[in-house]
Order: structure tokens, then sequence, then C-alpha cells
């Protein structure tokens, strides 16, 4: 072989090892990016399911104070 076919295989091989090795920083950053997503998605429900809505809890609160509403209502 000469050495412009050499010199043309190496700077070949280089260019796709580089590609390779950007290709890998890539998949572990989008690695990176799903374990911290998956992490957000759990607090999200966490945080969702601690301040649920006051239409669930409002009928026990009303028929709780029901007592307090009959005796404002005689006075």
């Amino acid at each position: 072989m000469t050495t412009a076919a050499v010199v043309t295989l190496v700077v070949a091989a280089l260019i796709v090892a580089a590609a390779a090795l950007g290709l890998l920083r890539v998949i572990f950053h989008l690695v990176a990016v799903r374990r911290s997503l998956a992490a957000l998605e759990g607090g999200v429900e966490v945080i969702a399911a601690k301040t649920s809505t006051v239409p669930t809890v409002l009928p026990s609160v009303n028929s709780s104070l029901q007592p307090v509403r009959d005796f404002c209502e005689s006075i």
C-alpha cells in the first residue's frame, strides 16, 4: 500500500472513532436525563397526591360542621 492510502485509512479511522466517542457521550447523557426525569416524575406524583383537590374532602367537612350551622341559625 502506498503512504497516501495508509494516511487516508488512519484519518478515516480517527474520524470514525471521534464520531463513535461523541455518540457514546450522547448515550450516557440521555441515560442520565432519563434517570433524572424518572425521579422528577416520582416527585410530581407525590406532590399531586399531597395536594389533592378540596372537593374530595369538602362533603365530610360540611357534615362535621352541620351542628355549628344549626346552632348559628337558631340564634
